[in-house]
């Protein structure tokens, strides 16, 4: 059978086609390729596949595929690790979905109010994006009835299993059709995946897309490491190289706050970025690190896990995480869309054994390390961030859209469009990026002024 090499080549129904036009989809990514035909004739599939490789059209192309909008009942779940990988595959599905009349696709996440959840399962959708913990619960409470799906994905499976999802994912299982489709999405491939794989799925398609060593786009640096003066290495190699953008990664949930207090003292725009936030705040972390209101964060791996964003400038692992596959998924998020990317290390002494599996990783290619100095004292010139984020205490429910922002900015506030960049609309809340010279100007003119016709209150972030 001949691998198909764009979307055209899929026996694909006609509704879906709007969502390909949309997004500007027609060639098939690896992944793609490779697991389309499986998923679309109804195989249960096991995927080894990188992040950013296209794999949410992978599966949810298929999952569409299958659903009847006209019926009730939800037929579709897929599980994710974190809300903020979920946020992004239901926003991925919904413009896949942009020919399907009538679906009803929910979002349901943990650290948030249970209550909005339950009101908005009155109606059943179609399809459910979220974390197996919220799932489980809303199931348990008699809200979401998972005896009609027919199609299971469980996305990064390898992460839900190192936070502890194994329970809630086979206790949701016993709850489904025992016949019915079931994808499984890893970017490694543990024991732990293989018997849950084996318990799970008939007889699964095996496909796989390996991103290689080390792609080649990204350029690896190694740094010795002071273990009491990690800090102000790191606010060298920041000064130093001084990438647009830098995402740093620690292991510990709390050295990420205790790094981000640390860059806050040389003069860094930072924010942290962990698994113990509210979710509004992780919400307005990564809408400032996007709108290039922050330009470095620093965060956990298990809250990284849904970060989209295409031109990262750097990637700094703060320590070597404990395992070759977690490096390479950091590393991984510069170097995208054709550019390159640039990964900076500190190793210390105790962590050579890590970096030992890394060289393995590469092929057995050594790893050269360079000394850094550590930064003494506050230093000048800190590159600051090119915009700030206005937030506006409005949304998607009091129909408030970008142009309605857009509008107001340039013509009550006098604010040439050049001065903004990115926004993004919620449903009770919109953020939207000023050049930060001009964002104290717009703040007191959005304020004495009206948008849409009222006034809303605005803040600078």
């Amino acid at each position: 059978m001949t691998t198909p090499t764009t979307f055209a080549d899929l026996a694909l129904d006609p509704a879906l086609r709007p969502g390909l036009d949309a997004l500007g989809y027609t060639t098939l990514t690896p992944i793609q390729a490779q697991a389309l035909p499986a998923v679309l004739d109804g195989r249960d599939l096991i995927a080894q596949a990188p992040t950013g490789s296209g794999k949410t059209a992978a599966f949810g192309l298929g999952l569409l595929q299958k659903i009847d909008a006209a019926a009730g009942g939800t037929q579709a779940l897929v599980l994710c690790p974190t809300r903020e990988l979920a946020d992004q595959v239901g926003k991925h599905l919904r413009k896949l979905a942009t020919g399907i009349a009538n679906l009803k696709l929910s979002v349901l996440c943990g650290g948030i109010p249970l209550a909005p959840q339950l009101a908005s399962l009155t109606h059943a959708p179609q399809v459910v994006v979220g974390t197996p913990g919220r799932v489980l619960e809303l199931v348990e409470k008699g809200a979401l009835d998972l005896r009609g799906i027919k199609t299971l994905v469980l996305d990064e499976a390898d992460r839900m299993l190192d936070m502890g999802f194994e329970e809630p994912i086979r206790a949701l299982v016993k709850r489904m059709p025992k016949v019915r489709q079931s994808l499984l999405f890893s970017a490694t491939f543990p024991d732990s995946i293989r018997t849950l794989a084996k318990a799970m799925l008939r007889e699964p398609a095996e496909v796989s897309v390996e991103g290689g060593a080390q792609p080649p786009s990204i350029r690896s640096l190694f740094f010795e490491a002071d273990p009491t003066r990690r800090a102000p290495q790191l606010a060298t190699l920041l000064l130093q190289f001084n990438p647009e953008s830098t995402v740093v990664f620690c292991n510990m949930r709390r050295d990420t706050e205790e790094v981000v207090g640390s860059l806050a003292h040389y003069g860094f725009d930072a924010l942290a970025l962990h698994g113990d936030m509210e979710q509004r705040d992780r919400e307005e972390v990564l809408v400032r690190f996007a709108n290039r209101s922050c330009n470095v964060l620093v965060a956990s791996d298990v809250a990284a896990r849904g970060l989209d964003i295409d031109d990262i400038g750097a990637v700094v692992n703060y320590e070597l995480p404990t395992d070759a596959d977690t490096y390479l998924h950091r590393i991984g998020r510069t170097g995208r869309a054709g550019r390159d990317g640039l990964a900076l290390s500190l190793v210390a002494q105790n962590e050579r054994n890590r970096a030992a599996l890394i060289e393995e990783r590469q092929g057995g290619e050594p790893i050269h390390y360079q000394r850094i100095a550590p930064q003494d004292g506050k230093p000048r010139g800190v590159p600051q961030a090119a915009m700030a984020t206005l937030r506006i205490d409005a949304g998607r429910t009091d129909k408030l859209r970008p142009g309605d922002i857009v509008g107001a900015l340039t013509g009550e506030a006098g604010l040439h469009k050049d001065a903004i960049g990115k926004i993004d609309v919620f449903p009770t809340r919109s953020y939207v990026a000023i050049a930060r010279k001009q964002a104290k100007g717009a703040l007191e003119k959005l304020r004495a002024g009206k948008i849409k016709g009222r006034r809303v209150r605005v803040f600078l972030l």
